[in-house]
């Protein structure tokens, strides 16, 4: 079995992990994708279209992605056919311990659109900067202190062992839709489901999807800050946080629904639009036209 990746060191980290689970006789296929060759555009298919290329040419059998990365719509005889087991979904800062503890004027780094938006919603006195680059860029470039501080994944940090480097955790940012969690796209009805059980996890699955429903509802794309984080609440039933907000920070919505997995979704995302997250939405495109 030939598994495709990403070649950063938290790909290949996040590709072996599966690796081992699926048994002996499998290959791991490194691919450089738009993103890492620095691609710009904002689309999240930077990051994963060319090992989607690999899949539907038969080169590749499944292809690892961080499942944050992932679009909601996928490409013509492709699915995702396993969320495993997540890690901590939550952001963290590196470099102070909250974003409190900052004083007016310092500036944070990060490259993602919801962050900023959420960095700028709760301190508006922050300077926000584009930090880019894999964690350990990102990390060298606050030590050299191009920034004071910087926003990142805490479960990209775990899964390269660098997890004590987290100042804080962001407890009042909700986190993009599937974050700290993978996903393995296959072409469609080509993996049997028995070959995946060992790498495939029914609540982070139950969760994950959730939030791509929620997000796929809402008619959110690349180009808006959206949050959406699902959790079991281990009673049956599921809980799920939403946040859209204008890129600038100045106005936003957040939501939080608990009810059956396959039911908070939808829900939340109509409650949302009924808010007004749809003007929210249309006002971000437009800032990113």
């Amino acid at each position: 079995m030939r598994i495709g990746t990403r070649g950063s060191a938290l790909a290949l980290v996040q590709a072996r992990w599966v690796a081992e689970r699926l048994g002996p006789d499998v290959e791991i296929v490194t691919i450089t994708t738009l993103g890492d060759r620095g691609a710009a555009t904002l689309d999240k298919s930077r990051w994963i279209s060319e090992l989607e290329f690999q899949l539907q040419d038969g080169r590749i059998d499944i292809a690892v992605h961080s499942a944050k990365d992932v679009p909601t719509e996928l490409p013509d005889g492709l699915e995702l056919v396993a969320i495993p087991e997540r890690a901590a979904a939550h952001d963290v800062i590196c470099g102070a311990p909250a974003l409190d503890a900052l004083d007016p004027g310092s500036r944070i780094g990060t490259s993602s659109l919801r962050r900023a938006a959420q960095v700028r919603a709760a301190r508006p006195d922050l300077e926000v900067l584009e930090l880019r680059g894999n964690v350990d860029t990102r990390l060298r470039k606050l030590a050299e202190g191009q920034v004071d501080a910087a926003i990142l994944a805490a479960a990209g940090l775990d899964r390269l062992g660098r997890g004590a480097e987290a100042g804080g955790v962001l407890s009042e940012f909700v986190p993009a839709a599937g974050q700290g969690a993978l996903a393995l796209e296959a072409r469609t009805g080509a993996v049997a489901p028995d070959v995946l059980a060992a790498v495939s996890d029914p609540g982070a699955t139950a969760c994950v999807t959730a939030e791509r429903v929620l997000v796929h509802a809402l008619g959110a794309t690349c180009h808006t800050p959206v949050g959406a984080h699902a959790r079991a609440l281990g009673d049956g039933r599921f809980t799920v946080q939403a946040w859209v907000g204008l890129p600038d920070g100045s106005a936003w919505l957040r939501d939080e629904v608990t009810g059956d997995a396959d039911e908070i979704g939808p829900v939340c995302a109509q409650r949302m639009l009924s808010a007004g997250a749809a003007d929210l939405l249309r006002q971000a495109e437009k800032v990113a036209a």
